[in-house]
């Protein structure tokens, strides 16, 4: 769906944070470039549409401005100390307001995450997020504006350009998916 709408509002430059290959880069790369950066080391792709850049966001000045940026079922893990980062417990907000500063004006940032009725830590696994907490956040309060909202119920079922209102009550574990454009 995020690969959809990326091709659909056909940005300068695509980059992604930490998303998984085999699933969302895999969907991006026949139709264009897409450039990855990961904290792991990875592979160079055989893919001509694919570039892997090794980077850590939690020092983001290195990786410039994108007009589109991705960070898909990651944001959860940053901190935690599982995939060769340094453990940080604010280790997710930093990497919100490190994302929002990579999104040049009028860019879009499309982030997903698990979403539940709190914000929970679940040990040696991820964080879930209450569904409206990102929206708190200082940096997406004051730089961001809300394009769509997605998400992927308890049971499976996918809720295209829906309101955050109605998950708010209905969801005990499922994944929400935002589309921002950032206003200055």
């Amino acid at each position: 769906m995020v690969a959809r709408l990326i091709h659909d509002h056909n940005p300068k430059r695509h980059t992604d944070i930490a998303s998984r290959v085999d699933c969302f880069v895999v969907h991006v790369a026949p139709y264009r470039e897409i450039e990855v950066v990961d904290v792991r080391p990875l592979p160079k792709s055989e893919h001509e549409n694919i570039t892997f850049r090794q980077a850590d966001l939690m020092n983001p000045q290195a990786l410039g401005q994108t007009d589109s940026l991705s960070c898909l079922h990651a944001i959860e893990h940053f901190g935690l100390g599982r995939y060769t980062d340094p453990s940080a417990i604010n280790g997710h907000i930093k990497g919100i307001t490190n994302l929002v500063s990579l999104v040049s004006k009028g860019g879009r940032l499309y982030i997903s995450f698990p979403i539940g009725q709190a914000d929970e830590v679940h040990f040696n696994a991820h964080r879930v997020f209450h569904v409206t907490s990102i929206f708190d956040h200082p940096s997406i309060q004051q730089h961001m504006t809300l394009r769509r909202f997605d998400y992927v119920d308890d049971s499976g079922d996918l809720h295209l350009d829906t309101s955050v209102i109605v998950v708010k009550k209905a969801i005990i574990f499922g994944c929400g998916i935002s589309t921002f454009e950032k206003s200055n």
